[in-house]
C-alpha cells in the first residue's frame, strides 16, 4: 500500500513551481502510471514539471524533508519499467526542460537540456556538416535525458557506439538536492569517470539536468543496401560473413517477414512480402572506398543466399529505407492491440540459434513474435504480440520473455543492450553478476543515493527484489 502524500508537501510544491505545474488529479496521474512497458502500472501521488535545474533541486529537497520517494521521467518511451513509480511518491517530469542551449561546431559539442527530443538535435545540426550519432529507433519521441539514463543505442551503434561514447559532461541534481557538474566540453576529463557511472544508471544515482554531447562530422558518403533473403538463417549467416570479412558497417539491421508485412501495410515501401527476412546495411566514410565495400557486401550476401541486394540510388531512397526501419514499431499496432519488446544480446554467431529458440518458445506459448533488431552487434528485440486485457496472455508473455532472456544468457550474452533493467529484469541481475559485483554496485548507488529515495526498487536486486515481490506479487510469480 502507498502511504498518503503529506498535504503540506503538495502545497509547498505548488508554491515552488506554480499550481499549473503540479498534477494531483487521478485522471491526470493515470497518464504517468507506466512507460513503454505497459504490463506494469502504478500511479505516482503527484507529478511535477520543473523547467530549471534549481526547480529540480528544490523539489528533491522537499521530498527529502517529507521522506517521500521521487523519480525522474522523460518522454516515457522506456521499455523496461524504468520510470514506473513503484511506491508512488513524486514524479519529476523533465519534458519542459527542452532547450538546446549551445552548439559549438569548432569544439564539436552541444549542450542540451534533458527534455530535448533526440531528433531535435539532429534537425538543429542539419546542414552544418555535423550530426549527433546516437539515433534510437524511437528518436522522434525519446529524450536525450532518457537516452542518458538507459545508455541507449540505435541502428548506428555498430560503428559509432552507444550514448556514453558521446556524452562529455553532465549537470545533475543529487539525491540530497545538491547540484553538481561532472565533466564538460573538454575531452578526457581528469579523475574518476563519474559521467560514465551516471550514464546508464537509470536515474538511480542522480537526476540529469544538462548534457554536454559530442557532435560528429558527417561522412563524405553513404552506401545503403537492402538484402532480401529466403530464410532468417541465411540472413544471419550473411551478418557473420560481413563482419568476418573485416567490414564494419555504420548500421546492420534485420527485419523478419512478420514486421515486413506490418510496415508494408502501413507505409507501402515496396518490400517483397514473400521474403523471410531483409537486412538493411549501410556503410559510410570516405568516398574512395565505399564502392568496394558495397561490392563486397553484395557478394557476401548473395553467397549467403540473398536472392537480391538493392541499393538506394538517391538520398531520397536512402531516407525511405531508414524511415521504414525507424517506423517499424509504429506499425505493430496493425498486428496486435498490445506488444512487449524484449532487449537481449548474443554473440553474432549465435543469432541463428537464438532466433530458432525464440520461434520454439513462441510456438510453445502460442504467441506470435516478430523481430526487428540491431543485427550487427547481436542486440535482439523480439516483439511479443498479445492483448493485455487477457490475463492469461499476459502471463504467457511474461514466461516466454523470461525464457528468451535465459536463452540469451545461455548463449553468453546479456538481458539488455539498451533498454535497461528497470523493474522488469531485476531478478536477472543475480544471474548476470556475482554477489561481489552486486555489492560493489550497491555501494556505488549508496554513495550517491544513501536513503534510496531516488528511483527506489529499480535496477539492483538489493534495492528492489523484495519490494517488487510485495508490490507486484503476481508478476514476480509469473516470471
Amino acid at each position: 500500500m502507498q502511504a498518503a502524500l503529506p498535504a503540506q508537501l503538495v502545497d509547498r510544491l505548488q508554491k515552488t513551481l506554480g499550481t499549473d505545474r503540479v498534477l494531483t488529479a487521478g485522471s491526470d496521474l493515470m497518464a504517468y502510471e507506466c512507460d513503454g512497458f505497459t504490463i506494469e502500472k502504478n500511479s505516482p501521488d503527484v507529478v511535477v514539471f520543473p523547467d530549471t535545474t534549481e526547480h529540480v533541486a528544490q523539489v528533491v529537497s522537499l521530498c527529502n524533508e517529507y521522506d517521500v520517494p521521487f523519480i525522474p521521467r522523460g518522454a516515457g518511451t522506456s521499455l523496461a519499467g524504468g520510470c514506473l513509480p513503484v511506491g508512488g511518491g513524486v514524479m519529476i517530469v523533465l519534458t519542459r526542460m527542452k532547450e538546446i542551449l549551445e552548439i559549438n561546431l569548432r569544439d564539436r559539442y552541444a549542450i542540451v537540456q534533458p527534455g530535448v527530443v533526440n531528433v531535435w538535435l539532429t534537425q538543429a545540426l542539419k546542414g552544418s556538416g555535423y550530426h549527433y550519432a546516437p539515433d534510437p529507433s524511437s528518436q522522434g519521441a525519446c529524450t536525450i535525458g532518457g537516452n542518458v539514463a538507459t545508455n541507449s543505442g540505435g541502428p548506428h551503434t555498430l560503428k559509432y557506439g552507444v550514448t556514453v561514447n558521446h556524452v562529455l559532461g553532465l549537470e545533475a541534481v543529487l539525491a540530497d538536492g545538491r547540484i553538481v557538474r561532472l565533466g564538460g566540453p573538454a575531452e578526457d576529463a581528469p579523475g574518476l569517470d563519474l559521467v560514465g557511472a551516471i550514464v546508464g544508471s537509470e536515474g538511480t544515482l542522480a537526476i540529469v539536468t544538462r548534457v554536454w554531447v559530442r557532435v560528429t562530422r558527417n561522412p563524405q558518403g553513404y552506401r545503403t543496401m537492402l538484402g532480401i533473403f529466403e530464410s532468417v538463417e541465411d540472413a544471419t549467416n550473411a551478418i557473420s560473413e560481413i563482419i568476418g570479412a573485416g567490414i564494419v558497417p555504420a548500421a546492420l539491421e534485420m527485419m523478419d517477414q512478420g514486421i515486413l508485412v506490418a510496415v508494408e501495410e502501413a507505409f507501402g515501401f515496396g518490400f517483397p512480402l514473400d521474403a523471410q527476412a531483409v537486412l538493411l546495411i549501410e556503410v559510410d566514410g570516405l568516398e574512395a572506398g565505399l564502392d568496394h565495400q558495397r561490392d563486397q557486401i553484395d557478394r557476401l550476401c548473395k553467397e549467403s543466399g540473398a536472392r537480391e541486394v538493392r541499393q538506394a540510388e538517391t538520398d531520397k531512397e536512402r531516407q525511405q529505407l531508414w524511415k521504414a526501419r525507424k517506423q517499424a514499431f509504429g506499425a505493430i499496432g496493425r498486428l496486435s492491440p498490445s506488444y512487449c519488446t524484449q532487449d537481449g544480446v548474443v554473440p553474432r554467431t549465435k543469432l541463428p540459434q537464438i532466433l530458432q529458440r525464440i520461434t520454439e518458445i513462441s510456438q510453445r506459448y502460442e504467441l506470435k513474435v516478430v523481430n526487428v533488431f540491431h543485427a550487427g552487434d547481436g542486440n535482439l528485440h523480439p516483439i511479443l504480440l498479445f492483448d493485455e486485457r487477457d490475463q492469461q496472455q499476459v502471463e504467457r508473455v511474461l514466461k516466454a520473455s523470461g525464457e528468451i532472456l535465459e536463452e540469451c544468457l545461455a548463449c553468453g550474452g546479456s538481458v539488455t543492450g539498451e533498454h535497461g533493467i528497470g523493474v522488469e529484469k531485476i531478478h536477472f541481475m543475480k544471474r548476470m553478476f556475482s554477489e561481489d559485483d552486486l555489492a560493489v554496485m550497491g555501494r556505488l548507488r549508496d554513495s550517491f543515493n544513501p536513503n534510496n529515495k531516488l528511483s527506489p526498487d529499480k535496477m539492483l536486486p538489493t534495492a528492489g527484489a523484495c519490494g517488487m515481490e510485495q508490490t507486484h506479487p503476481g508478476r514476480r510469480a509469473a516470471m
